[in-house]
């Protein structure tokens, strides 16, 4: 499990990201429409909105602790909440490893 901190971090790091527009680098997968439309998003598209659910889980879950803190949730809701929003972060985690180590294997190939 992260510790608070790592998972602050890696939350605002994600919100800030998102806030910026996925990072500065806008993927049009308008440029070849008929290609597109058979094979459906871009990856770009769907690594967004991941990024997007963990974000919104860390928002819920940061309404759901502010509202146990003024009396107004039950604490299941908020360690529900607050687990839910760890698995999305792990699991961004391992895609994020899979991901260089996809890049690491590539960039030891010979050309």
């Amino acid at each position: 499990m992260a510790s608070p901190s790592i998972a602050a971090t890696a939350y605002s790091n994600l919100a800030r990201l998102l806030e910026q527009g996925g990072g500065g680098r806008s993927y049009d997968s308008g440029t070849n429409s008929a290609a597109a439309g058979a094979a459906g998003p871009s990856f770009g598209d769907l690594l967004k909105d991941a990024l997007g659910g963990v974000v919104d889980g860390g928002r819920q879950a940061d309404q759901q602790t502010a509202a146990m803190a003024a009396g107004k949730a039950n604490v299941m809701d908020v360690v529900t909440a607050v687990a839910d929003t760890d698995v999305k972060v792990s699991t961004l985690v391992a895609v994020r490893d899979k991901v260089i180590s996809a890049y690491e294997d590539i960039m030891k190939m010979a050309i």
